[in-house]
Order: structure tokens, then C-alpha cells, then sequence
């Protein structure tokens, strides 16, 4: 197998679409499903199957992206190595919901630049965790940060760096700010204005809530935490969030945290990668830096 042809699987898998894998890679279509097709020849299995329009790799295609993305990393590596480079380059694919984006990732984001300046930095959305889990699993992700309750990882390195603590919050004049203690049969008239589903606070709100057989008609879902703290300071609905999110408005004035009582498994900043993954110089390092900037916080 050549390299072009394992460059041209990983595009197609991370795309699952021909059409764009031709345009990535400046190839005509036709060129893509040759090299394709050479790879399953050769592997004596079929990587890629056909339902209706969607394209999807087989289980035998994700095995394989596991062993591709090692061989096509090692082959930069030696590249970089008999040319003398003594700078590490190469990619890195982050996945990390919004709120580590905005309030958590940015200095170690600055310190890690500041040491590998040729390393590229991609971020892609994830919106819960189990996306995040999801993308590992395929290859798609070299390291996530997830937000969750301490789980095994099976298949995947999950270590946990920082607890993190949920609040519940209203814009100020709220009704349920005048009560000592808040229960879940207080919340069945508001607005709740919650994330995505498969977020991990958002999927403890509705389980008490359903645990205490209450129903809440009425709710308002969001991609972005930031509209959803936009719309508690408008005093549209109330909201669960991380404190990294909202200690801020509270400090101001902006929002405040209602008495909410109910017992809830601790929440950890998690950050991780596939058990088989290759560890590169810069993926290693991220992982330590990441490491030693969160521990360290947490000791403040």
C-alpha cells in the first residue's frame, strides 16, 4: 500500500464523502475510489459500504484508521528526522465542548503554541460527550476534553484533571431566589433553557426531574451556552451551568445561583484519547501541559 492511497482513506473516512475527499485532496473522483478500491483489494476487505446515499465505514474500515493514522504519523515523523527537522510539526484534532473553549483551554492553548510553534491546532465541536467518546472511537479526534461523571473508558484513556460544580441560575427578581431550598416540584412552571441533548448537566437536570415525576412543558434548547446565559440575564428561563460559566455574572450582578439542593454525582473536566493511539512528541505534551495547568488551578 502507498502512502497516497492511506492519505486518501483517512480523508474519506474523517468525510465519509467521496465527492469532498476529491476536492480536499485536488484528485478527480474517479482517482479517489481507484485508491480505494486498490486498498480493499489488497486488504482483501471492503472498507466502505453504500446505504441508500450515506456512505459508512465498516468495522474492518474503523480497524484499519486506527493503523493508518500510526503508520501515516510515523512516516512524517521519519520524514522530519532524515531531513533534518529538529522542530516537531504535524496536527493536532481537538474536540472540547464550548465552555472548556472559552473559559478553560485558552492559556494552555498559549503555552503550548509558544513551545510548538509548527504544530497545527484544529478544534472541532463537541457538543456532549458521548460525540466527543464517538469521534475517538473513529479516529476522528487525537485527544477530547469531556465534562461527566467519573466513567471507565473501555477503549479509551480517560483521566480525570479538575471537579468541576454545577449551578443552577435565574436572572435576579426571580421568585425561586426568595426560597431557602429548591426542590424539583418548584421548577415544573419555568423555562428551562438547556443544552444540547447528551450533555452531561443537562441529562442529571431532566433525570431528577423525572426521577421526581415532574414534567416541565416548558423548555428552549441551545447549541451555545452563551445565548443560554444571554437568555437567564433577560430573565427569559432558568439555566444549569457549569461555574467556570456563570461565576463571573454572578460576581456582577448578571444572573444569581438559586438554593438548589438535590445530591448529584460530582461532575470532572476529563480529558481523552484512544488506547491505541499513536503518542506523538506534541500529543504527549499536550496531554502533560493540559495536566499540570489544570491540577495546578484546582490546588489554588
Amino acid at each position: 500500500m502507498e502512502t497516497k492511497q492511506l492519505i486518501t482513506f483517512k480523508t474519506a473516512a474523517e468525510t465519509l464523502n467521496f465527492t469532498q475527499t476529491a476536492k480536499i485532496l485536488n484528485f478527480a473522483q474517479s482517482s479517489v475510489t481507484a485508491q480505494i478500491k486498490a486498498l480493499e483489494k489488497e486488504l482483501d476487505t471492503p472498507l466502505f459500504e453504500r446505504l441508500g446515499k450515506r456512505l459508512y465505514l465498516t468495522e474492518p474500515g474503523r480497524q484499519f484508521k486506527i493503523y493508518a493514522d500510526k503508520i501515516l504519523v510515523l512516516t512524517e515523523e521519519a520524514r522530519m528526522v532524515t531531513s533534518g527537522l529538529e522542530e516537531p510539526s504535524g496536527t493536532l484534532v481537538i474536540g472540547a465542548q464550548e465552555s472548556q473553549c472559552t473559559y478553560r483551554l485558552p492559556p494552555i492553548l498559549k503555552d503550548f503554541k509558544d513551545q510548538f510553534p509548527n504544530v497545527k491546532l484544529i478544534f472541532k465541536p463537541a457538543h456532549s460527550d458521548e460525540m466527543a467518546k464517538e469521534k475517538l472511537l473513529e479516529g476522528n479526534l487525537d485527544v477530547a476534553f469531556i465534562m461527566d461523571t467519573l466513567k471507565p473508558g473501555d477503549a479509551l484513556t480517560i483521566e480525570s484533571l479538575t471537579q468541576d460544580r454545577m449551578k443552577l441560575v435565574a436572572a435576579p427578581g426571580n421568585a425561586l431566589l426568595n426560597k431557602s431550598e429548591v426542590f424539583p416540584k418548584d421548577l415544573e412552571q419555568e423555562t428551562l433553557l438547556l443544552t444540547e441533548t447528551g450533555c452531561s448537566y443537562r441529562t442529571y437536570l431532566e433525570n431528577t426531574l423525572r426521577v421526581a415525576e415532574i414534567y416541565p412543558t416548558n423548555k428552549f434548547e441551545f447549541v451555545s451556552i452563551e445565548a443560554i446565559k444571554q437568555c437567564v440575564i433577560a430573565g427569559l428561563g432558568i439555566a444549569i451551568l457549569p461555574e467556570m460559566a456563570v461565576e463571573k455574572d454572578i460576581e456582577e450582578g448578571l444572573m444569581k445561583e438559586i438554593k438548589w439542593k438535590q445530591p448529584a454525582s460530582p461532575f470532572f473536566t476529563q480529558i481523552a484519547w484512544h488506547k491505541d493511539k499513536l503518542m506523538t512528541i506534541p500529543l504527549q505534551s499536550f496531554i502533560e501541559l493540559t495536566r499540570r495547568t489544570l491540577k495546578n488551578t484546582e490546588t489554588k
